[in-house]
């Protein structure tokens, strides 16, 4: 990765989950019909954030996986004894779908291992990376994890709620500032978003090995509410992408403008 690279922004755009990309050793692994894969992905893929969360004239950098999350959930913990969805059976390798159904076999040993070696750990190592190198260029560096979510709560959501706001702000208590919290949640209500903190999701990826220590670096999750702006029962954009994409943007700069603030 270059040096101009780096010197373009010390923003991280993190987008994990965008991908509907199941490789066919993967796919032959799964217990489900193309129905039902289809329905799951439907369900389960942040749809299009991969150009919802577009920069524009914002200098950042993007990490994107480049594989749905049915084949491996990235913003899961790799150890299902510290990640608490691993219960519901969708810790970073999913055995079960979101209702419950069987998806695949329970992976252990070295075949979890090799599995996690082939599809978890290199999109950490990318992210890691990066944001040592805007450490050492910036001194400073923010990741803006970028997430859309369903309009009604999935069987598998923690969160039951059925009333859910436009824009989740997903918070940690190390590497989150309340400033930053405030100034994301001003700015949804100038342009008329509904939002709520850590509800109906929680969190927001930080690096592992900078995890609640290193507080120079800052993260903020930003979720949008998927019936803003695509057909939820086919994943289709709606009209209103364009006008949700400028609003995601404006999000975006205030976000940005806070880290330069900052620096």
């Amino acid at each position: 990765m270059s040096k101009i690279l780096i010197m373009a922004g010390s923003v991280i755009l993190h987008i994990p989950h965008s991908s509907l990309t199941i490789p066919a050793a993967v796919r032959s692994e799964l217990h489900i019909t193309d129905a039902e894969l289809s329905s799951e992905l439907l369900r389960m893929t942040d749809w299009h954030t991969n150009w919802l969360f577009d920069p524009g004239d914002l200098q950042v950098l993007r990490v994107v996986f480049p594989y749905s999350r049915l084949v491996c959930d990235v913003e899961r913990f790799p150890d299902d004894a510290s990640e608490p969805m691993s219960a519901k059976g969708m810790g970073a390798i999913y055995e079960r779908m979101s209702d419950g159904k069987l998806l695949r076999d329970r992976m252990s040993g070295e075949a979890r291992n090799s599995y996690l070696e082939r599809y978890y750990y290199p999109h950490h190592r990318e992210l890691q990376e990066l944001t040592e190198r805007v450490l050492v260029d910036r001194q400073r560096c923010m990741i803006v994890d970028c997430h859309s979510f369903s309009s009604i709560p999935l069987p598998c959501d923690l969160d039951q709620t059925l009333k859910r706001p436009d824009i989740c702000i997903g918070t940690d208590p190390v590497h989150t500032p309340l400033a930053l919290v405030r100034q994301i949640e001003n700015a949804c209500l100038k342009l008329g978003l509904s939002v709520s903190v850590d509800r109906p999701y929680t969190g927001t990826m930080i690096p592992d090995n900078c995890f609640g220590t290193d507080k120079h670096i800052e993260s903020i999750m930003i979720e949008v509410r998927r019936g803003l702006y695509v057909d939820e029962t086919t994943g289709l954009k709606l009209a209103t992408f364009e006008s949700i994409r400028k609003m995601v943007h404006g999000l975006l700069r205030a976000c940005h403008e806070f880290h330069d603030w900052q620096c």
